[in-house]
């Protein structure tokens, strides 16, 4: 702590990145709390949790006896043992006892990303609700096809209030709050929808994952997926900053070659071999060409859609369903997991697997999984059975197992206010994980150190 302390004030270590390194330290130490307790209402399994973006003070859960719950988890409403333990119990509960309640169990609930007025709760009994949070009422109802496994709001989304909501039903559903119908169906999946989600850099962009092992992207404003992630398509690690030695001008005129081959999708070696091949056995070797598909002037490829041609849409992602689908913050990478037991981290732009060899997990088959990543996006939370894991993303070693629930984790939730985990469990329970006060009591000790260690003529 020191080293960066002093470092900031010599002006070597920016603002940002000193802020970012106190954050990663802080989320690499989290353990379970002492001084926190959610008291769960539940009677069945916690399903989905997350926290509101605007404060990062209210908590809302889902769980499979069909009730949904907020809890403020900034102020406690009982203490114990000498006020030590902090409980937090809930504000609110709603189930299937009221009148519109969910009739089966929560699969996911979500914030209105623009205040916590309104909340958006999808359940196995085929409905998308939207709750008004202060009458504790339903305003809106999706009747859906089939069983709702995941609903997803964009969080950047400033000309629309769509909500994605995946189901059994091979079709991505888009519900519009506004006027109260579904504006979209998307086709594409040959099985059911597990997971959803939005774009963190474009608003009209999603992302869902498949019963049948594909990831597709859409962007809503055109017909059709424009891509379908690949597993045996592949790229080492991270891409490659943009720079004047790897891009000059001269390869900026030529156009969609040298974008493709920035891209990762061809190696050097394998397009020096077909520029020494003629043309009938280049068409043999790339691997996009296909039936429709033809060469321009100037050797140009040109492409089909990715989501039309026959042999891409076929393209899976993971051997078994995607059970979940989360977008690092700044919205390059994306990451998924699979009910083949894999971690798989996705070059957004180039459609790329970055083959991060992730080490052994065990993960849950039989219902969709809620990961959690850090403020940097370096790290990400994965419900691992009983226990969740720590993973560094491009590394893939585990930093961090955390061990507390009685049966297999569903979800989690990271709270970037407060540098906090929610986890959510088949035992009922929800458990908090923080930053342990001694810690913290540390770097206020070495901040009130580098203050006395100043000297006395300095301003």
């Amino acid at each position: 702590m020191w080293k960066e302390v002093r470092a900031r004030e010599e002006g070597a270590l920016p603002p940002n990145s000193f802020a970012s390194r106190i954050r990663s330290r802080r989320t690499s130490t989290i353990e379970l709390s002492h001084r926190k307790e959610i008291v769960s209402p539940h009677h069945g399994a916690v399903n989905s949790l997350q926290v509101d973006s605007i404060e990062g003070r209210y908590l809302l859960s889902g769980a499979s006896d069909g009730s949904a719950a907020a809890f403020d988890v900034q102020h406690a409403t009982d203490h114990e043992g000498d006020c030590l333990i902090a409980k937090h119990k809930s504000l609110f509960v709603v189930d299937k006892h009221l009148e519109f309640g969910h009739k089966y169990a929560i699969s996911s609930v979500l914030w209105y990303p623009v205040d916590t007025g309104l909340f958006v709760t999808g359940s196995l009994d085929h409905h998308v609700k939207v709750w008004d949070t202060n009458l504790t009422q339903v305003v809106v109802d999706f009747k859906m096809p089939g069983k709702v496994y995941g609903t997803a709001m964009s969080a950047i989304a400033t000309t629309h209030m769509l909500i994605a909501a995946g189901s059994e039903d091979v079709q991505v559903r888009l519900c519009d709050i506004a006027s109260g119908a579904f504006t979209h169906t998307l086709s594409g999946h040959r099985d059911g929808v597990m997971t959803v989600e939005w774009s963190a850099s474009s608003e009209w962009i999603l992302m869902t994952g498949g019963c049948d092992g594909a990831i597709r992207f859409w962007d809503i404003r055109r017909a059709g997926c424009f891509l379908v992630l690949d597993q045996s398509r592949s790229q080492l690690g991270r891409r490659p900053p943009l720079s004047s030695n790897t891009l000059s001008s001269n390869s900026l005129k030529k156009g969609p070659i040298s974008r493709t081959i920035t891209s990762g999708q061809y190696s050097a070696k394998g397009l020096a071999n077909q520029r020494k091949s003629p043309l009938g056995s280049a068409m043999k070797q790339l691997p996009s060409l296909r039936k429709g598909q033809f060469l321009s002037k100037g050797s140009t490829v040109q492409r089909l859609h990715p989501g039309m041609s026959s042999g891409q849409n076929r393209a899976t992602a993971h051997y078994g369903a995607v059970t979940g689908l989360k977008a690092t913050g700044d919205g390059m990478y994306l990451i998924s997991s699979g009910s083949d037991s894999r971690l798989r981290v996705w070059d957004i732009e180039s459609g790329c697997n970055t083959l991060v060899n992730f080490e052994a997990m065990r993960l849950l088959t039989t219902k969709a999984l809620q990961l959690a990543i850090s403020d940097d996006s370096s790290m990400v939370f994965v419900p691992c059975m009983a226990s969740v894991k720590l993973y560094d993303v491009w590394s893939g070693m585990v930093c961090q197992t955390f061990h507390g629930h009685y049966e297999s984790v569903n979800c989690c939730c990271f709270n970037s206010h407060d540098q906090e985990l929610y986890t959510g469990s088949n035992d009922r329970q929800i458990l908090v994980w923080s930053t342990p006060y001694s810690a913290i009591f540390e770097e206020e000790d070495e901040k009130k150190k580098s203050v006395t260690d100043q000297d006395n003529w300095s301003d």
